[in-house]
């Protein structure tokens, strides 16, 4: 039987990093996958593969919509469907066979197959008719997430997808039905919608992007609506089905009154939830919660001490970046160093355009806890840098404590809002307070002078700059 110092499960981008820094601390280090590539659901149907798709679209509405008023003048302008599918499949290649080259370089062992505990110390891999036991001091669970669904609703994969599906399509739809106004709704929304698909989305709550600040969900609604997105909210999915050529999807409106709409795919985007099948759990003492995730102390070990648990399979925000972060944690922590995870310093961003950004808390959030704030708000239509590009839809927004100055909150929709929020999260981590950050030179023209004049209107003075 072999032994390791550490084996992670799974291989998504808290997976790997994970596998990367222990190796780097010394320990002997294995990584288990089931699938042909690394990198999870992010580097290969997620995260990675959507970016490629929304450039590409970004490019492709740009020469439609926007490139004459530049003064370039481009005739019969076509899209090559397959073309741009190849493009986002190399991009996720190249990836892949960067994470395959990392394993090497840091000597870490590749296990191919499915991880599944015999106890708390051991677990078997099993690939096919090949079983391999194995044995490690620290185990860490990466194991990630899959799509979720609602009651009424079953995804075939044949006419009812989720993203992963969509990202894998043959040819163009004609029309498509979004259930859920999340971050991969909105995303798969403005892909599609781009290249001239029929786009609806149907969101049960009252307003796009509901975990983030309301302000940037409601103008998101806004920019989406007038790029041709059929955006329709308070609408409540009861039932999908497939009828061969197309799908149906049946809901209820805020009044109650029942629709029906039809489509030639129906993508559902309500969320994900933890994957923990095949791993053996009930054979060791990891405790889970009652929604299926993993239960982790401060330290991210589960109730066994040393198995841990990261990324989205203990819940949280669903991000790569957090998963990453708790990697890194989670290695550190087996090494015997001592240091903290802010989630609440941990930035979203949704990558529609203009791009959707924010950390730290909410003004909805401020509000509820009864939290005294000032607010700075400035527009990117006021932007020199944004009325040179054309984009100028969106703003700037701090949170900012009336007392002492601290950032309270950056939220941002707006240009290259995905990069700006970088600063917003070193204001936080740091602590620094809204006269620092409006103090700092600030290179113009650019986007970030939106925050300079964000940060000055919070604490009270105007605006001097465009």
């Amino acid at each position: 039987m072999e032994q390791y110092d550490i084996a992670v499960i799974g291989s998504g981008p808290g997976g790997y990093v994970a596998a990367i820094r222990s190796a780097q601390l010394g320990y002997k280090t294995v990584i288990i996958e089931k699938y042909d590539t690394l990198g999870g659901t992010c580097t290969n149907v997620g995260c990675i593969p959507t970016k490629a798709l929304l450039d590409s679209t970004h490019h492709y509405a740009d020469a439609l919509h926007k490139f004459n008023e530049h003064g370039i003048k481009l005739d019969q302008i076509s899209l090559d469907f397959t073309q741009m599918y190849k493009r986002k499949s190399e991009v996720v290649s190249k990836n892949t066979d960067g994470l395959n080259f990392l394993m090497s370089k840091n000597k870490i062992t590749r296990l191919k197959g499915t991880a599944g505990f015999i106890s708390d110390s051991i677990i078997k891999v099993t690939n096919g008719t090949e079983i391999t036991d194995i044995t490690a001091k620290n185990y860490i669970l990466a194991t990630g997430s899959k799509p979720s669904t609602i009651a009424g609703v079953e995804i075939d994969k044949r006419r009812i997808i989720t993203s992963t599906e969509a990202l894998a399509l043959s040819e163009q739809p004609k029309s498509m039905i979004i259930i859920g106004g999340g971050v991969i709704g909105v995303e798969m929304a403005s892909i599609f919608n781009r290249i001239g698909t029929k786009v609806t989305i149907l969101e049960f709550a009252d307003h796009l992007i509901a975990a983030m600040d309301h302000e940037l969900g409601k103008n998101l609604q806004k920019i989406l609506k007038k790029e041709g997105i059929d955006i329709r909210l308070q609408h409540a999915v009861y039932k999908t089905e497939n009828t061969g050529s197309e799908a149906n999807v049946f809901f209820k409106d805020k009044n109650g009154t029942e629709g029906e709409l039809a489509a030639d795919y129906v993508l559902v985007a309500v969320g994900r939830s933890p994957f923990t099948k095949g791993l053996g759990l009930e054979n060791t003492n990891v405790e889970l919660d009652d929604r299926g995730f993993i239960k982790v102390n401060e330290m991210n070990q589960t109730s066994v001490s040393h198995i841990y648990a990261i990324g989205d399979v203990i819940g949280g925000a669903m991000l790569a970046h957090k998963a990453e972060e708790e990697g890194v944690f989670v290695a550190e922590t087996i090494n015997g160093q001592h240091h903290k995870i802010h989630y609440n310093r941990i930035p979203s961003v949704v990558y529609t355009w203009p791009e959707v950004a924010s950390v730290g808390y909410s003004e909805e959030y401020l509000k509820t806890n009864n939290i005294p704030y000032n607010v700075g708000k400035f527009p990117f239509s006021a932007s020199a840098r944004a009325r040179a590009s054309m984009d100028t839809d969106g703003f700037a927004k701090v949170l900012v404590d009336p007392k002492y100055g601290e950032v309270l909150g950056v939220h941002i929709i707006g240009a290259r809002a995905a990069d700006l929020i970088a600063q917003g999260v070193i204001a936080q981590e740091y602590e620094v307070t809204a006269e620092d950050m409006f103090r700092i030179s600030y290179a113009h023209p650019t986007y970030s002078e939106t925050l300079k004049e964000a940060y000055l209107i919070a604490s009270g003075q105007g605006a001097v700059n465009i």
